[in-house]
Order: structure tokens, then sequence, then C-alpha cells
């Protein structure tokens, strides 16, 4: 047997072979799924002590306990912010001497703990840049994420500095703070 013929009958012999394990036709089937995405969420304490000074003490600080947002929205380059506002602080019957306003009332975020990815940012990140709280019309930034990628959250703990007034009287006095995420 010469070469050529040698060569000729491996590639019939081969081509028999390949005709047998490959189907003489071929169905695609193109197969699909959805990934859901959950929701973009706030907790914070249901309530916080700063504690107890005398009148005349020039101001009062704490910590709040923690505020976490938790984004399970699944977001290719996602983002979103976290404010805060409140309400002013009174004791008794709310009069002038009774009222510490908004306008006394500083808040520090502080650095927090974030998993997932993207580029988490403290809206104040030490004490020493503690904003004045804002109202319901103009909320204080607390937080924000923004180059989101999956799933993320962000835990922080921050503080809260009330300026008494000298004119401040004796009492137990009450605000509320709403955080919010969007």
């Amino acid at each position: 047997m010469d070469v050529r013929r040698l060569l000729t009958l491996a590639l019939v012999v081969g081509g028999l072979i390949l005709a047998s394990i490959t189907p003489a036709s071929g169905a695609e089937t193109i197969v699909t799924f959805t990934l859901g995405g959950g929701n973009l969420t706030i907790s914070a304490p249901a309530t916080a002590t700063l504690g107890s000074v005398q009148t005349g003490t020039p101001s009062l600080g704490g910590s709040l306990g923690n505020i976490v947002v938790t984004d399970a929205r699944g977001t290719n380059n996602g983002s979103w912010m976290a404010t805060v506002y409140g309400t002013n602080f009174v004791t008794g019957g709310g009069t002038p001497a009774e009222t510490i306003t908004l306008s006394n009332i500083r808040y520090a975020s502080l650095t927090g703990t974030a998993t997932g990815s993207g580029t988490f940012t403290a809206g104040q990140a030490n004490a020493g840049f503690a904003a004045l709280l804002g109202s319901q019309a103009s909320p204080l930034t607390a937080y924000t994420a923004t180059n989101l990628f999956g799933n993320n959250s962000v835990t922080w703990n921050p503080t809260l500095i009330v300026n008494i007034p000298t004119n401040a009287v004796a009492g137990t006095y009450q605000g509320t703070l709403v955080h919010n995420v969007a």
C-alpha cells in the first residue's frame, strides 16, 4: 500500500468513527434564569440614653448604638445614601426653657464597618467633625456608598453631642432621630 492509499483509508475510517459519534442533526437549548434582588433597609436602636449631667454643664455626648444599612439589591455599580434628621429635645411642657433645639445638637456618624464591594464614606468620620443635626426638610448625610457591586452592608455607631443652653431647666429631655436610606 502506498502512502496515498493509506492516508485515504485513514481519512475514511476517521470519518466513519466521527459520523458514528456526532448526531446527524442537533438542537440547541438556550437556558435562562432570573436572580432577583432583595431590599435596601436601615435599622437603628429603638432607644438610646446619653446619660445625666447637672444644669450648668456645657455639653453632653454619647453613642446611639449600631445603625445598620443592608443592601441586598445585588446592584451593578449601585449607590445609596443614609441620612438622619431629628426633632427638638424637650422636657415638661416644652416651653423655651424646656427645649433644646436642633441648633444645639451635633451628630457624628464615625467610621463604620463595611462588607461587600464598593466605596463607603462616613458623613462625619470623627467627633471633631460632628455636624448640626438636620431637620426633616434638610437631613444630614450620615453615610454614603458608591461603586457598589452585589450585596453590601455598613454598621456604624454614631455619637450625639448636645450643647446645653445656660437657661435649660432640669428634667428628662426627649427627642427623636430618624435614619433613612435611599
